[in-house]
């Protein structure tokens, strides 16, 4: 008698999904390439349209990696986090906001982005990745800020602290 495959609940797949929408943010904020890599399927897109990005998803990586390089500090942050499964095949919208530190001419600015990422994805290879991404820009704003002068202690790239704690 064959062997059954092993069979995954909807619950894993959706956790599977959100894990990945997450490690997208880690890989943003600490520019860690294979990490952004791997939320993508080798012949995933990125659509966040004309005036930022259109191409694979792994060239939006490098683009976005190269682009924050130039900024002081980044961080982002998903929310509502909607996934609708059907087999091997889902779809999702995520809210994300990213708050963005450059030296401007004038001083310290911070640019706070909001939008949706719209993805479809697959389960392939025994894991769930992006086949495709829209990003749909809703509001952004640009202001002048000053550091309160507390001592980063974050990195990054993988020296960062979470890459030991996390390594168990």
């Amino acid at each position: 008698m064959a062997a059954t495959p092993p069979t995954r609940s909807p619950a894993e797949d959706r956790d599977a999904i959100r894990w990945q929408i997450h490690a997208y943010c880690r890989s943003m904020d600490r520019m860690d390439k294979e990490l952004g890599y791997a939320v993508w399927h080798a012949d995933g897109e990125a659509d966040y349209g004309e005036a930022i990005f259109r191409g694979s998803g792994h060239g939006f990586i490098d683009f976005v990696t190269e682009a924050h390089a130039g900024m002081l500090a980044h961080s982002h942050q998903v929310t509502t986090v909607l996934i609708e499964l059907a087999g091997d095949r889902a779809a999702s919208e995520s809210y994300v906001t990213a708050a963005l530190r450059q030296q401007g001419d004038e001083g310290l600015l911070q640019v706070t982005v909001r939008g949706r990422y719209l993805d479809r994805w697959s389960y392939r290879d025994g894991r769930w990745a992006i086949d495709r991404r829209v990003y749909l820009h809703d509001f952004d704003d640009v202001r002048p800020v000053a550091s309160t002068g507390a001592p980063t202690r974050g990195r990054r790239d993988r020296s960062d602290p979470s890459y030991d704690i996390l390594r168990l």
